[in-house]
């Protein structure tokens, strides 16, 4: 009987403990994984970051402490994970090497929603492509290109290079460049030039515009014009200007000089006949 007893007792300490602490460890470690997790969760949404991005750092989170719990449990009940361990990270080393340009461009979408160089609705230059950004995602980024064509680009080709916003600011600079004859007032130039600017209702009064000579070309004296327009409005004023300062130009009888090139013609002489 003492016997039976000891093969029980014995058979008790050896798989029924192990058993019951490695039970004891999945049910403690998920409620600390996930206890963790949470406050992982919290403390991003705290700092404005994307839910995309929280969402799926957290579930990252979440497992990787999982397989921690697992493999501490295993370890309880005598299982040899040294090896599983080994064969588990080559396996990722291969799924990483595989999918690195996947990879590549899941971490160029965690810089873009934790960064946030530009938003949904903003029109930006990026990755050879221009076009409003319509939406944003962990893998690439779509735009609507001013012809209304959608455009899908990896978030990688985005980030390898610069991104210009042109929707960041509320006011943008407008660069003209306006031609004029040598032979006109220079003066008299500028005024109409600055008449225009002040009476078009889409100029900002601040900041204050630029006008002046920019270089003196081949065929022409360039004017900068440089007035300052809301964002939202630049390409409304833009061609309106264009309009109004050609029309108001010939109005004043100002000229816009074209290119023009002299050629000039030299007879040679054919030579007499040896």
């Amino acid at each position: 009987m003492d016997e039976e007893t000891n093969t029980i007792m014995h058979l008790v300490e050896t798989y029924a403990f192990p058993a019951l602490y490695a039970i004891i460890i999945l049910i403690v470690g998920r409620i600390l994984a996930r206890f963790v997790t949470k406050i992982f969760r919290k403390v991003l949404t705290a700092r404005n970051v994307e839910a995309a991005v929280v969402s799926f750092c957290a579930n990252v989170l979440y497992f990787i402490l999982l397989a921690i719990v697992i493999i501490a449990a295993l370890e309880e009940v005598g299982v040899n994970t040294t090896s599983a361990v080994a064969i588990v990270g080559a396996c990722t080393v291969a799924i990483g090497f595989a999918l690195q340009s996947s990879l590549g461009n899941f971490a160029a979408g965690v810089m873009i929603l934790v960064f946030k160089p530009f938003r949904v609705g903003d029109f930006i230059q990026a990755g050879g492509i221009s076009g409003t950004v319509v939406e944003l995602s962990i893998f690439e980024t779509q735009f609507k290109s001013p012809d209304n064509k959608k455009i899908i680009v990896p978030n990688g080709q985005i980030t390898s290079g610069p991104i210009t916003n042109f929707s960041a600011h509320e006011t943008r600079r407008m660069d003209l460049v306006v031609g004029v004859s040598y032979e006109d007032d220079l003066r008299k130039v500028k005024a109409v030039l600055e008449d225009i600017l002040n009476n078009d209702e889409g100029v900002l009064k601040e900041p204050d515009y630029t006008v002046g000579v920019l270089e003196m070309a081949d065929s022409s004296v360039n004017f900068a014009v440089r007035p300052w327009v809301m964002t939202a409005d630049y390409w409304t004023v833009f061609f309106r200007l264009q309009m109004t300062i050609k029309l108001r130009l010939d109005e004043e009888g100002i000229t816009i000089p074209f290119p023009q090139q002299d050629v000039h013609m030299h007879q040679v002489e054919p030579k007499p006949a040896s």
